[in-house]
């Protein structure tokens, strides 16, 4: 039995979802009818709904970091992004006659979209142009693009009041909420480009090894350009999402730290910061399990200034609990001895390793 079941736990999902179910089950316990999901006006309601719902904005921009991460790369600007791709759309929203129009919400989505590539292709060409370290390329556009935001907003909290924006953030489609069906059709966009075609095997290749994949013909400096080209967009994307969930622009706090989560949920996800294999299931479980927890804190009701302290706790044991080495010394796994070896030959072995 034990021997059947040792493939599943292995696999490199298998413990970020036993980690996501049981903070499922904690909340079972502290609200009832947690795992409720019913149909209210034509829409799903429903605190699993919730969960994936405000989840959205993190699983977007998550997603494009972990292929910046798998060519061995980071982007810390992501959340200086949204704030930007937010108060642009906003700004050219509250410019509008008629707020309400289709064709002028679709413009300023555009415009935002459209310097959220600009922003994005930025940072790969400092990494792979002019051959900055990713952490200080990104750094960069971090600081400065959180200004910039600034500047768009003139310091203000831009309003806005307009059905059309509203669907993307807080709209529902098909009984489901426009932003979780965004994020499938990114997530469907993204596994069918990196895992039906070849792009994700150039991406593993030149996190794996950029000068090796270079001699090999492959060019490293377009795919890592692509890279953070498509993150920039993912975190346009959110930026988008959440304006449009509180019909307002916040340049100074919108997005704010989501660049730290997101860099999360792709490590939990089982994905390596030293680049090479990456998980989109497990980034996006990875986004699930951040969002559930920051549900479970309220739940529980942990007093609000020991909310992160309490997060962060809990994430360390997410990750101890995830790492094959922490889980080997608690446990006191063994190697086993090859037949017909000494037992001399075991204990070298087991103290050289």
């Amino acid at each position: 039995m034990t021997e059947n079941l040792r493939p599943f736990l292995r696999h490199r999902l298998f413990w970020p979802l036993a980690i996501l179910v049981a903070l499922l089950l904690l909340n079972l316990v502290f609200t009832d009818h947690f795992f409720n999901v019913e149909i209210k006006d034509g829409h799903l309601y429903g605190s699993l709904i919730d969960i994936v719902r405000f989840g959205a904005p993190l699983i977007l921009v998550a997603l494009g970091m972990t292929l910046v991460i798998a060519t061995s790369g980071i982007d810390l600007s992501v959340g200086s992004v949204v704030a930007i791709s937010g108060a642009l759309a906003c700004l050219q929203i509250s410019d509008l006659r008629d707020q309400n129009s289709v064709g002028g919400v679709m413009g300023a989505v555009g415009i935002a979209l459209a310097l959220s590539l600009v922003l994005g292709a930025w940072n790969g060409l400092l990494v792979a142009g002019v051959g900055i370290q990713p952490i200080i390329a990104t750094l960069i556009l971090m600081v400065a693009g959180r200004g910039l935001a600034q500047l768009i907003t003139d310091g203000q909290i831009i309003t806005i009041n307009s059905s059309p924006y509203k669907l993307i953030g807080g709209g529902y489609w098909l009984t489901l909420p426009f932003g979780i069906i965004i994020v499938l059709a990114v997530l469907a966009l993204t596994a069918f480009l990196t895992r039906r075609l070849a792009l994700g095997m150039l991406i593993e290749s030149v996190g794996g090894n950029a000068k090796a994949s270079r001699l090999a013909g492959i060019r490293a400096r377009g795919v890592i350009l692509t890279v953070y080209t498509f993150c920039g967009l993912c975190a346009g994307i959110a930026g988008l999402m959440i304006s449009s969930n509180v019909s307002s622009a916040d340049g100074n706090n919108a997005g704010l730290w989501i660049e730290l989560d997101a860099i999360l949920a792709v490590v939990m996800g089982g994905t390596s910061l030293s680049g090479g294999r990456f998980s989109l299931g497990g980034t996006v479980i990875g986004a699930l399990i951040i969002q559930t927890l920051t549900t479970t804190i309220y739940s529980i009701g942990v007093p609000p200034e020991t909310t992160l302290l309490f997060k962060a706790l809990v994430v360390t044991i997410v990750c101890l609990i995830q790492s094959p080495a922490f889980r080997a010394k608690v446990f006191h796994r063994r190697r086993r001895r090859p037949a017909g070896a000494p037992p001399v030959a075991e204990e070298k072995v087991r103290v050289t390793a």
